[in-house]
């Protein structure tokens, strides 16, 4: 059975990073997600789930300095040996909170930068975070992007996911599927992930085109949360959207579906 995790990054943002957890029990919650954990204690983000009986799905690794602009670095060949600390940090986070499932976002483009030579920088990172996370019956996440929401971000092409997540050979290697970036992208998620189902591992929501909750904009989720149930998707849907109005009022689409 599908069960949502709510994310704690973009949900509830009223209100203080730790408090969010408290939050989301209050609101049915029984799992949560997060994007980047790391500026907070990673104590007291255990102590808060630990207290309020929530499980930590799904978080990133450290993207760099996304205030100048990082998107990850998993694709600089120039921090190779910076992007391997993130993973230590990553797992070390993951671990202490028992968060099985960690994405890493590419990064964008380096200006005047080879495609080629920066694919197989990506590849060879995912293949060592892969072996490290494996270490610790971690699973590891890549996730095409948008690139109107992120312009330049290399990892941008569903089917390019795929080819990687197929060469890099590695059973703790999966797709991260979020229907919001898919449709920006595609404009036609079903058939998308009928396609790719078996490589899927953690999907996200969304709705086109404010990336606010289900029910704002263009998408019909009703349809889409069918199909996870007829293809048999058991794995968690992450709300990673931008809640339009109040966070508390954001759920009202779940108790119409």
């Amino acid at each position: 059975m599908n069960q949502f995790s709510v994310n704690l990054s973009t949900i509830f943002t009223e209100y203080p990073f730790i408090d969010r957890i408290k939050k989301a029990k209050e609101h049915g919650f029984t799992h949560v997600e997060c994007q980047f954990p790391y500026p907070y204690s990673l104590e007291k983000i255990k102590r808060e789930l630990d207290d309020h009986h929530l499980s930590m799905v799904l978080i990133n690794l450290p993207p760099g300095d996304w205030v100048s602009g990082d998107r990850g670095m998993a694709i600089d060949p120039n921090r190779i040996e910076e992007f391997r600390e993130s993973v230590k940090i990553g797992i070390r986070y993951a671990t202490t909170i028992q968060c099985p499932r960690i994405h890493c976002m590419a990064g964008v483009m380096p200006e005047k930068s080879n495609k080629e030579q920066v694919r197989d920088v990506f590849i060879n990172n995912i293949k060592y975070a892969a072996a490290k996370m494996a270490e610790h019956d971690l699973t590891l996440l890549i996730e095409p992007i948008n690139t109107f929401d992120i312009p330049g971000y290399f990892l941008n092409d569903l089917h390019e996911a795929v080819h990687i997540i197929k060469e890099v050979h590695s059973p703790n290697v999966k797709l991260q599927f979020d229907f919001y970036h898919i449709q920006r992208t595609y404009g036609h998620t079903l058939t998308l992930f009928e396609r790719y189902t078996h490589l899927i591992e953690h999907v996200q929501i969304a709705d086109v085109p404010g990336r606010y909750q289900p029910g704002t904009g263009e998408m019909d989720y009703q349809e889409i949360f069918d199909l996870l149930h007829n293809l048999h998707y058991e794995g968690f849907i992450g709300l990673e959207y931008s809640p339009k109005g109040k966070s508390e009022e954001s759920f009202n689409w779940m108790t119409t579906r």
